[in-house]
Parts: structure tokens; C-alpha cells; sequence
């Protein structure tokens, strides 16, 4: 089919895009709709896999019939016989009368059975015989009838998985799939993303009477990046959302990203892009633990530098005849002042739960206590090594994050690619770590 005809078909059915994929799954439509074979359309949930059943009939010989889509996975198990094939009265509780099916008001023209995988067993046997013979039996009756329709079906399932654990018959699969149809979901068409951004855009200013919203050449790059897991729908339901609460009409990455749920793990973690496993399970939990393990060791490592700084700092001290004081009170206000080491006349204060850092013996009355005017305390690394835990066991997580973030910018003079890249997150989510940790 000629580039001229395509365009067509997309300017009727309102199909924007100009990848390969989508324009191979149009041309196969359009050469298939002559004929009656059945089509299987597969792709993702939310690619638009409804506007090729479409094109087919309206291509077809039975453009003037009538065209019927059923949803499948929306009919209940136990009526969906019925809605397909009708029921004679008094088949069950509640057929009062008879009642034809969508494949006899569908005859002489196109039925799509749109998430034909959530079929039961049942019902696909008697699919299959519609459309080996184009037969079928109501519910309740025993007499054949026959119908003439085309059928079109549609599914996100992937089949071979549902045919392996037995919830679809293999034998209806090769019959529907006839002429197969992909569409291809939207991360695949990285091109048409800021197309379709603009035709949402433009559509819901028109709708809602406001000037359109515009993405900025950074926004619009973090756009294309973004995997897009619900597809064309996803994006339009952002789109719609943007339009209507942002009161800024230029979009920058920073109110984008607010509207871009993150991918992956929902702990608040680094998100890590790129290599193998990024976005597979186990893989990336692994590989996000990997992140988290290094910038803990990263922590330590600044920790025990500082340890042996302090260390140094007292042994020189100590080395030139001063003595670190600890300055202490007598009375009630002695068990509630904080023991204090004096550095450089610098304090620092210490946990009290030491009892090697601090000397001090707990007593039960105050009345006991000797005034001491001036304590000598001598340093060892055990006192280190037990600062250097209790400094360890309270970092929470967004400290971590938040310290890291902070060098990666510092490295890099601001530059927040080059950050996100140092970080292995996207730039996306350093958008809005820096936002929430304050870092602007």
C-alpha cells in the first residue's frame, strides 16, 4: 500500500504516528479487510488495538452490516454464553423470554470479541465451532443455528503462557490467529510520543477552553524516556491531568516528572536504568540493593576517615601534656547534662549509654556523688569503634539518599544529566529527589 494511503486511513480513524510497526499493522489491516479470515490483534493494554477492527470492516464487504465489539473480560463467567450465543426462555432463573446473541444480531457483518483470552474453557469450545462451521446452539436449546460473521479478536495475553498452563485452547488459538496483527506498545515508537503529546494537548484546551500546554525541550526528552507501562492511555489520562490542574502553561521537567509514577520498586529507592535486568524482577531488586550497598559502604568509608581525624586530633593532644576535661556538676542537674569531650574548644557531644566514653558509673542517689572538677579520660579505639556504630545505626535512608545526591551535583559542578548518570538513576527521578530533599 502506498505512504498516500496510510495517511488516509490514520486522518479517518484518528491514528497519529508514523513508526514502522504502526504503519505495518494498518497495511496488513487494509490488505486483509477483502477478505473473511480471522484477525488476532495483540499488543499491551492501552496501544489502541480497537481502530484495527475498525479498518477492517470498513474496508471490507461487510462495511454496510452491522459491527458488534464485545468486551469480554467484562462479561460474567456464567452469563457470557448467553450474551454471545442468546437462550431460549426458561434456560435459568430469569429467562423470560428468548433472546438472541450477539452472534445472530452480528450476521452479515464484523463481531470483535475484544480481550478474547479471558474466555472460559467453555465458551471457547463453543467459539471454535463458529468459526470451523459457522455454527452455534443457544443456551437451553438443541437446535443448530447458523450465522455469517467475520471475526476479529483482540488480547494483551500472551498466549503461549495461557495455552502452557491450560486457560486457552490451542486448537482456537491457530484459528483466530489466522492473520496475526501487532501493535506495538508505545515505548517502541519513540517518535510519536511528543505527537501524541501535542494532539491530547491541543484536544483538551479546546475542551476545557484553556490555552494549551507546551514542553520544554528537556521535558519532552524525559517524556520519551519514560517506559509508558498503560501505553496511549496513560499518557492521554497525564495529558488530560496536566492540562487541567497546572496553571503554568510551559511544562518543564520538574512539573513532569510529579505526573510520571516511578517504575520498578515502590520503596524509595534509586531507580537503576540501564543494563541487563533493569526492569525484570528479581534482576532489579538486586541490582537497586547493589546501589544501596555501595553508597552504605561509601558512608562507613567517610566515618572511619573522620574516626581516625578525631583520633589523630587527641593523640596530638595528648602528645603536648593537655588533658580532655569533662566538666561535671553536682546535684539533681548532674544526671541531666550531657557529658561533652572538648576539642579545639569545639564540643562534641557524646552518647550517653557509653560508659568507656563517658566514665561515669550510673548511681541511685545524687547525694553520693563526689564533685569532681576535672576528669582525665583516656581515648582508646574502642571508644571509637563504638561512636562510629551508633553513628551507623541511625542513618536512615533519605539521609543517605540526600548525602549522595549532594556530592554526585557538587562532582559535577550542578549538572543534573551528568549527576543521574554518576547516581545510575534517571534524570527523572533526581528531578524530583532534588525537589524533595530541598537541593535547588
Amino acid at each position: 500500500m502506498v505512504k498516500s494511503d496510510i495517511q488516509n486511513i490514520k486522518l479517518r480513524f484518528g491514528i497519529i504516528g508514523n513508526t514502522e510497526g504502526l504503519n505495518r499493522a494498518i497495511d496488513i489491516a487494509m490488505q486483509v479487510a477483502p477478505t473473511d479470515l480471522s484477525v488476532l490483534v495483540t499488543g499491551e493494554s492501552g496501544v489502541g488495538k480497537e481502530s484495527f477492527p475498525q479498518i477492517i470492516h470498513q474496508f471490507s464487504r461487510r462495511k454496510h452490516g452491522p459491527y458488534i465489539a464485545v468486551n469480554c473480560g467484562a462479561i460474567p463467567e456464567g452469563t457470557i454464553d448467553s450474551e454471545l450465543f442468546g437462550h431460549e426462555k426458561g434456560a435459568f432463573t430469569g429467562a423470560i423470554s428468548d433472546r438472541n446473541g450477539y452472534f445472530a444480531e452480528a450476521n452479515g457483518g464484523t463481531i470483535f470479541l475484544d480481550e478474547v483470552g479471558e474466555l472460559p474453557l467453555s465458551t471457547q469450545a463453543r467459539l471454535l465451532r463458529v468459526l470451523e462451521s459457522g455454527e452455534y446452539i443457544k443456551v437451553g436449546s438443541s437446535k443448530v443455528q447458523k450465522t455469517d460473521v467475520r471475526i476479529v479478536a483482540a488480547t494483551n495475553v500472551n498466549f503461549a503462557d495461557a495455552i502452557a498452563e491450560g486457560r486457552f485452547r490451542e486448537d482456537l488459538y491457530y484459528r483466530l490467529n489466522t492473520v496475526p496483527i501487532k501493535v506495538p506498545p508505545l515505548r517502541e515508537r519513540p517518535d510519536d510520543i511528543a505527537l501524541l503529546f501535542r494532539k491530547f494537548a491541543a484536544d483538551f484546551a479546546e475542551k476545557y477552553r484553556m490555552p494549551s500546554i507546551q514542553l520544554n525541550e528537556q521535558a519532552k526528552r524525559m517524556l520519551v524516556e519514560y517506559p509508558w507501562p498503560g501505553n496511549i492511555r496513560q499518557l492521554k489520562n497525564i495529558t488530560e491531568q496536566i492540562s487541567i490542574i497546572e496553571t503554568n502553561r510551559d511544562i518543564t521537567p520538574e512539573i513532569l516528572s510529579t505526573y510520571l509514577p516511578d517504575m520498578g520498586n515502590s520503596s524509595r529507592l534509586p531507580a537503576f536504568v540501564g543494563g541487563k535486568g533493569a526492569h525484570s524482577g528479581n534482576k532489579s531488586f538486586e541490582s537497586e540493593r547493589e546501589i544501596l550497598y555501595q553508597v552504605l559502604f561509601d558512608m562507613r568509608r567517610d566515618v572511619t576517615e573522620l574516626k581516625k581525624l578525631v583520633h589523630e586530633i587527641m593523640t596530638e593532644r595528648e602528645a603536648a601534656g593537655h588533658h580532655v576535661a569533662h566538666p561535671v556538676d553536682s546535684g539533681s542537674h548532674f544526671l541531666q547534662t550531657p557529658t561533652v569531650d572538648v576539642i579545639s574548644d569545639v564540643p562534641m557531644v557524646m552518647p550517653q549509654q557509653y560508659p568507656q566514653v563517658s566514665q561515669i558509673q550510673p548511681v541511685n542517689k545524687v547525694s553520693s556523688i563526689t564533685p569532681v572538677s576535672n576528669v582525665s579520660v583516656k581515648h582508646t579505639d574502642s571508644d571509637y569503634q563504638d561512636t562510629e556504630v551508633y553513628v551507623e545505626e541511625n542513618l536512615s535512608l533519605d539521609d543517605v539518599e540526600k548525602e549522595m545526591i549532594k556530592k554526585a551535583l557538587e562532582r559535577h559542578n550542578g549538572k543534573r544529566k551528568n549527576a543521574a548518570n554518576d547516581l545510575k538513576i534517571s534524570e527523572r527521578t533526581l528531578y524530583r529527589k532534588i525537589k524533595e530533599y530541598g537541593l535547588e
